[in-house]
């Protein structure tokens, strides 16, 4: 097992609106959060993605200052970079979509650098699931983890091809809202166990300030939510999560129960600090010590004593 990742993902330019302030264009896109997530880590991450050429220099030269390697990434000339707008409600749980351009996307075709066909760790953003199984079967080998994400849209629209990729990944992280609309089941519990049976081993579901839910046969971990005074940006929150959990994973000898409890912890602590700045801030920012250090507030948030 190595310790490359390769990252499936947009790098994209966004626009928020949330209660507490407004923003222009800023940097944004799952992979260009899930890649600052794992740059925390002593790994090799290869993004494959697409941009305009309206993408600025500034942020390929931020990515690769941060050891992301950006040979899969394509920039096309007279093209616009994805560009989504959106305005989060007071609970900040919400959100309105208010503009959408696929721009590039809609010429998107992942090349998957020869360097990282062997790579033992494949993160799959939240994309069309034709692109998704693109990318897994440019692959040399079966990676030893392939981990997925998805939204509601790709559910509604694209379900025979998300139902085929599903029984091909090890890991599903979605939230609560979409693990119900997969399974039409209420209850959490019988929804991950109905996702299970559709072939991954592990099944994430995250629950946004309540925290995440880790799934394995019969075994339950919860992660709590850190409680935090100000949240001002919830985007990009979900990517920084399954970011920071498979760099974690990236470290380890072997893949075990064990260690993705404390995968889950680690994605909800990169998480944390990605919802206290507006866009990718807060990870450009971060250092290790602080991370470090939020563990250890997830730890002390846990702790009792059995009476």
């Amino acid at each position: 097992m190595n310790n490359k990742i390769l990252v499936l993902g947009t790098m994209a330019y966004d626009a928020l609106e949330t209660p507490f302030g407004k923003t222009g264009k800023i940097l944004g896109g799952c992979a260009t959060y899930i890649g600052l997530a794992v740059s925390q880590f002593k790994s090799e991450c290869g993004l494959i993605s697409i941009v305009g050429d309206d993408f600025k220099n500034i942020y390929l030269d931020l990515l690769e200052s941060k050891g992301l390697d950006l040979s899969g990434v394509i920039k096309m000339e007279g093209e616009k970079t994805f560009f989504w707008s959106g305005k989060y409600h007071n609970d900040m749980n919400s959100r309105t979509t208010l503009d959408t351009q696929l721009n590039v996307l809609t010429k998107f075709n992942p090349i998957v650098p020869e360097y990282f066909k062997d790579s033992s760790f494949v993160l799959l953003g939240n994309l069309d699931p034709n692109l998704q199984l693109a990318v897994l079967e440019q692959m040399n080998n079966r990676p030893e983890l392939v981990v997925m994400d998805t939204m509601n849209f790709w559910i509604d629209g694209y379900r025979d091809k998300l139902d085929e990729l599903i029984t091909k990944v090890d890991v599903i992280s979605i939230n609560d809202e979409e693990a119900r609309q997969i399974t039409g089941t209420h209850s959490l519990v019988e929804a991950a166990k109905k996702i299970q049976a559709m072939g991954p081993k592990y099944v994430v579901i995250k629950k946004g300030e309540h925290g995440a839910l880790l799934f394995y046969g019969e075994k339950i971990f919860c992660a709590p939510g850190l409680p935090l005074e100000v949240v001002f940006d919830p985007t990009g929150a979900g990517d920084s999560f399954i970011g920071g959990f498979v760099g974690h994973l990236s470290q380890c000898d072997e893949i075990s129960f064990e260690e993705m409890k404390f995968a889950t912890i680690l994605g909800s602590a990169m998480a944390s600090f990605t919802v206290q700045e507006f866009g990718t801030q807060a990870l450009e920012d971060l250092t290790l010590k602080e991370l470090k250090s939020r563990i250890n507030d997830f730890k002390v948030l846990t702790e009792f004593k059995l009476v």
